[in-house]
């Protein structure tokens, strides 16, 4: 199951849907993340297809006013203003199997990846 994470646009004062988490995705994160910590989902230039995800837990001290932050159940997401723009849509699942990948990105906006997943390309 995927549970859709909105953020209210200050613009138009509707709901906007950004990225999916999966159930597998989300109790993973919460397992992760330290007591009162944020999930940062980042996008940045490099990797072999040009743009590279980063997924990392942060200190609520390190928010920038840029930053867009996310209520989800039991922890709370932060996008930069330039990231939300290339995430709108994705989904973030989790794959524990035996050869599983971790965390797996879903971008519908990605026109490539590379072989590993963690790396795209749009146009």
């Amino acid at each position: 199951m995927t549970d859709t994470i909105t953020y209210e646009s200050l613009k138009s004062g509707e709901n906007t849907n950004v990225v999916y988490i999966t159930q597998d995705a989300g109790a993973r994160i919460k397992s992760e993340l330290e007591n009162g910590d944020h999930l940062r989902l980042a996008v940045k230039g490099g990797g072999c297809s040009g743009m590279s995800y980063e997924l990392f837990s942060e200190e609520s001290e390190k928010l920038q006013d840029i930053d867009t932050l996310i209520d989800y159940k039991d922890f709370k997401i932060v996008i930069d203003q330039k990231s939300i723009i290339y995430l709108k849509g994705m989904e973030l699942d989790f794959d524990g199997s035996i050869q599983g990948k971790g965390f797996v990105f879903k971008n519908p906006l990605a026109t490539s990846t590379c072989g590993c997943g963690e790396s795209f390309s749009v146009t």
